[in-house]
């Protein structure tokens, strides 16, 4: 394959094969078909062309959800450019770091994050233009200039950069819970890669399939699910600028009447508590970003009928690469290997463990990235070919399902024993006083214990002593937790993981 561009493939190919009428998008009450997307598209290239962007340039995007976004994430790639996504609730001071981490020429932006760039754009000597999406409160400044303006002047035609597969086209970043965000450095062919993988390989995705995705599009798996991989079979995507909350989804379930839900263990606990609610439209749900527990699972199983696939990714495999499939998920696993994906647990000499043993795992395939941007010596380490030799821990049962261990990063030493984290929130998750938990490490004494952090439920109360006793009883005595805490919640990052380094720096 000579030439290959990720717009022309996921986008322009249905106007050239009939299907411009068909929706794309549905966002805000408006139904965007792929011709007026692919309108949109270019002549938002146009608008990112002469602002100076150019092929292999980077263009971050740092904006809340909506058709635009989608379209100047589209535009950017049919120019050739590199994207990068950023949280929309980031301090000044993380968007310095973004600025100068990704040298981008322009940054496009909206109401909710302007003021923030703005203050943060004085650290970039390479920041040309900041593009603002919408309205904004009084006028633009100097080097800002208006998205919607400049769209409505623009051709509607645009050629295509003579991209080739090889091309690097996106990064993605790492979600950041272990030190500062990294970009995965990712190649033109990669997504597609990626859609024929898990997308049809495992979600069966037709162009019957609505996806609404409960995380926002800044997170490669939301943004993917929702506006990559139904584009890529002529289905639809869901995108809202509204904060996620279990109302809002259950009210566009009930409205648009998705077939997938993309979802994440916080939302699918949240939607728990209104279970009187209809989503038979549903053909199956989603879980990533963190493991599910085995007990979320089965309630959600009891409480909507609705099959719930629970699976793992990365930004250095660019998406999910191990999954439950429809018909055979089992609680409390990951499933196996995503088609196109070769899976190994282990130890640490890279040789292969057996069933039941814990090890790192090691993950093959055609969508690995090619480094780490700016950090060579952590992508020898991780990275070798289509080889992610990865930082999470893994077994796998005696029917060839993976069960999550946690990461190497995680596991404490007590007593001179190696434990992970994740045994024993799985444990302390069995109690009927724990909505939800985490486990990290803190030093006594010049010793290494386990500390939990406990969300307790409103229906059962249960005191320190008691949790620690419900640990011992199931678990190795040296795996209780030394030190329990309650909280009102667990602070995340903003893919909605954990943040265990906040949580290991309280004190």
């Amino acid at each position: 394959m000579e030439r290959f561009n990720l717009t022309s493939w996921f986008v322009d190919r249905h106007l050239d094969e009939g299907r411009g009428d068909r929706t794309a998008l549905l966002c805000d009450g408006r139904s965007v078909s792929y011709a007026a997307l692919a309108e949109l598209v270019n002549r938002t290239g146009h608008v990112l062309r002469d602002l100076g962007v150019r092929q292999e340039e980077r263009v971050l995007l740092a904006l809340g959800d909506s058709v635009e976004f989608v379209a100047c994430w589209y535009a950017a790639q049919k120019l050739g450019a590199v994207t990068a996504e950023a949280y929309t609730f980031l301090p000044a001071k993380d968007y310095a770091y973004y600025l100068q981490y990704t040298r981008a020429g322009v940054v496009i932006v909206d109401s909710t994050t302007l003021e923030r760039l703005r203050e943060a754009r004085a650290w970039s000597p390479w920041l040309r233009a900041l593009l603002v999406v919408g309205p904004v409160e009084g006028p633009l400044r100097s080097g800002e200039v208006s998205f919607d303006e400049l769209v409505e002047q623009a051709p509607a035609e645009l050629d295509p950069a003579p991209t080739g597969p090889d091309d690097i086209a996106l990064w993605k970043f790492t979600t950041g819970s272990t030190g500062r965000p990294k970009a995965c450095v990712h190649r033109m062919i990669t997504p597609f890669h990626s859609y024929q993988h898990y997308a049809l390989g495992v979600l069966e995705m037709t162009a019957d399939d609505v996806v609404l995705p409960v995380p926002k599009l800044f997170f490669g798996y939301a943004r993917d699910l929702a506006a990559l991989y139904p584009l890529g079979c002529g289905g639809a995507g869901i995108v809202f600028s509204e904060r996620s909350t279990p109302e809002r989804i259950f009210e566009l379930v009930e409205r648009l009447a998705p077939t997938i839900l993309v979802n994440v263990p916080t939302m699918i606990r949240a939607m728990l508590e209104q279970p009187d609610h209809d989503l038979s439209c549903l053909r199956l749900c989603t879980s990533a970003g963190e493991a599910l527990p085995e007990e979320l699972h089965r309630r959600w199983l009891e409480s909507f009928g609705v099959e719930l696939l629970d699976g793992i990714g990365s930004s250095e495999a660019y998406h999910i690469y191990a999954s439950a499939r429809p018909g055979r998920a089992r609680p409390g696993t990951l499933g196996t290997a995503v088609p196109g994906y070769r899976l190994r647990i282990v130890d640490e000499h890279g040789s292969e463990l057996g069933d039941g043993e814990t090890g790192r795992l090691w993950i093959e395939g055609d969508t690995a990235a090619l480094l780490y941007w700016g950090d060579h010596q952590q992508s020898v380490e991780t990275f070798a070919g289509e080889l992610v030799m990865s930082g999470d821990l893994f077994r796998r049962d005696l029917d060839g399902h993976l069960i999550y261990q946690g990461r190497a990063d995680d596991m404490l030493k007590v007593g001179g024993i190696w434990v992970a984290p994740q045994e024993i929130e799985r444990c302390l998750a069995e109690h009927p006083a724990v909505a939800e938990c985490a486990v990290v490490g803190y030093e006594e004494d010049g010793l290494q214990r386990p500390r939990a952090f406990v969300v307790p439920t409103d229906e059962v109360q249960a005191d320190a002593r008691e949790l620690q006793e419900h640990v011992k009883a199931r678990l190795s005595p040296h795996k209780y937790p030394r030190d329990v805490r309650f909280v009102e919640q667990l602070p995340r990052t903003g893919s909605g993981k954990i943040d265990r380094a906040a949580l290991r720096a309280l004190r």
